[in-house]
C-alpha cells in the first residue's frame, strides 16, 4: 500500500488533497492570527481578539472582535492589504440592559434589586414592570431576553426547584456562549455547594441579609476594584507622548533600539529580553507583549532578539536628529536627477555628511518599497547595502507622487 507522509503524519493518496488543504488552512490561518493579532491600542493596551472560520479555503473567513478605538487601529492598519477583515464587531458601549430572573416567592429581594438597578443607571427588565394584562407572557419574555446584555438570576432554596426558573437559565446561558451578554448568578440563603452544576464553576456572589447589590451596581457597570493606579515609570511616560500608533510599552521598547543602535542594521544591537526589561523598567510580561506588538520589526525573539533594519526606518524620525522619510526622498530625487550620482554608500554617505547610522535606514525604506536593486552582502562594513542603485520607473512614481 502506498501512502504518503505530511507534517510527519501517513497520509493515505486518496486522503491527500485534504490533508494538504488543512495544513493550508492552518499555515494561513496563523500568518493571519499572527499579522492582524499583533496589532494594540496605544491607549488601553487592548489586543484584537481573532475568530477564523472555515472547513475549507472556500469558506474561510476572519472575524475579528475588540473596542472601537482598538478597531480603528485594525483598520487603520490594515488599510493598504489586500484582504481586509470580512467583518468587524465593535464592542458597544450603551446603557446596560438586565434581564432579571427569580421566583415569585422571593418578590421582595427582587424588587428590591430591580429598584436599585433602575435608580442606578441599569435598565432593568422585571416582569413586575414588562409584562401588562393581555401580553403573551413567551413572547415578552423572549423580548427581554433578546435585548438583554446581563443575565442576572437570583438563586434561592425556592428559585432552583423551578422549572421556569431553570428554562430562563437555559436561555441566558445560550447567550452567553453566543457572546450575546454576561451572566450573573447571584446567591441569597443558598450555599456554592449546592449551586446546579453547570454554574459550579462561575463566579457567584453571594447577597446578605440586607440585600445589599453595591457591588453588583458597580460590576455591572465595569467599575473597576481596583485602587488607584500610581504613576507610570518615567521611560513609559515620556513614550505616551509620541504618536506612533503603538502602545506606550512597545515605545518604550522602539526608542531603546533607535537610540543605542550604531548602525540601524539588523541585530544592532542584539539586547536580551531581561535587559530590555530592566532598561525599560518594564515588567517581562509587559516586555514580551511590547515584542510581539513589534513583532514585524524583529525577526526572532525566542532567544535572541534580533531587530530588523526596519525598525529604524519606522521609528527613527520620532527620537533622532532626521527624518528617514524626507532623508529617502532627497535620495532618490538626487538619483533620478543626477545620471553620475554615486551608487557606492560609503560615497553617498560623504556627499551627504551623513554617518550608516543615518544612511541605513533610508536604504531600508527605499527597499521595503521595492524602489531600489537589492544589493545586501554580509561583511560590508558599516553599510546595510553595498549599493544604492534606484529601479527607474518605482523611483520615478516614487518621487513624483511625494513633490
Amino acid at each position: 500500500m502506498i501512502t504518503f507522509e505530511i507534517g510527519g503524519r501517513s497520509i493515505k493518496p486518496e486522503s491527500i488533497a485534504d490533508a494538504m488543504e488543512a495544513m493550508m488552512l492552518k499555515a494561513i490561518a496563523g500568518q493571519i492570527r499572527e499579522k492582524i493579532g499583533s496589532i494594540r491600542d496605544p491607549q488601553t493596551g487592548e489586543f484584537p481578539t481573532i475568530v477564523m472560520r472555515g472547513e475549507s479555503l472556500d469558506d474561510l473567513s476572519m472575524h475579528v472582535e475588540g473596542s472601537p478605538a482598538l478597531i480603528e487601529a485594525v483598520r487603520s492598519r490594515m488599510e493598504d492589504d489586500e484582504t481586509p477583515p470580512e467583518q468587524i464587531d465593535a464592542d458597544e458601549t450603551t446603557t446596560p440592559r438586565v434581564f432579571l430572573s427569580y421566583t415569585h416567592e422571593n418578590m421582595e429581594l427582587a424588587s428590591n434589586v430591580a429598584n436599585t438597578w433602575q435608580s442606578n443607571g441599569i435598565d432593568t427588565w422585571w416582569d413586575q414592570w414588562c409584562i401588562s394584562a393581555g401580553d403573551s407572557l413567551r413572547q415578552k419574555i423572549d423580548d427581554g431576553l433578546d435585548e438583554c446584555t446581563h443575565f442576572l438570576v437570583l438563586l434561592t432554596p425556592e428559585s432552583i426547584k423551578k422549572p421556569w426558573v431553570n428554562q430562563e437559565m437555559d436561555a441566558g446561558l445560550v447567550r452567553r456562549l453566543n457572546s450575546k451578554c454576561r451572566f450573573l448568578p447571584v446567591r441569597y440563603q443558598l450555599p456554592a455547594s449546592e449551586l446546579p452544576p453547570l454554574l459550579s464553576g462561575m463566579h457567584a456572589p453571594e447577597i446578605g441579609e440586607d440585600g445589599d447589590i453595591s457591588q453588583l451596581v458597580a460590576d455591572i457597570h465595569g467599575v473597576t476594584r481596583k485602587p488607584p493606579i500610581g504613576p507610570k515609570p518615567e521611560t513609559i511616560a515620556s513614550s505616551d507622548k509620541t504618536q506612533t500608533g503603538y502602545s506606550p510599552a512597545a515605545n518604550a521598547v522602539a526608542k531603546l533600539f533607535v537610540q543605542q543602535s550604531r548602525h540601524g542594521r539588523f541585530a544592532d544591537p542584539q539586547i536580551s529580553t531581561e535587559d530590555i526589561s530592566k532598561q525599560t523598567r518594564l515588567s517581562l510580561d509587559d516586555t514580551q507583549d511590547a515584542l510581539f506588538e513589534l513583532s514585524p520589526f524583529f525577526k526572532d525573539t525566542s532567544i535572541h532578539v534580533l531587530v530588523q533594519g526596519s525598525l529604524f526606518a519606522e521609528f527613527d524620525h520620532y527620537w533622532m536628529d532626521w527624518d528617514t522619510r524626507d532623508d529617502a526622498l532627497q535620495l532618490a530625487a538626487d538619483i533620478m536627477n543626477d545620471e553620475n550620482f554615486p551608487s557606492d554608500c560609503a560615497e553617498i554617505a560623504e556627499r551627504y555628511g551623513w554617518r550608516a547610522r543615518r544612511l541605513n535606514p533610508v536604504a531600508t525604506y527605499l527597499h521595503e518599497r521595492d524602489l531600489i536593486v537589492d544589493y545586501k552582502v554580509m561583511g560590508n562594513g558599516n553599510f546595510d547595502i553595498m549599493r544604492i542603485v534606484g529601479k527607474e520607473a518605482p523611483l520615478r512614481r516614487f518621487v513624483k507622487s511625494r513633490r
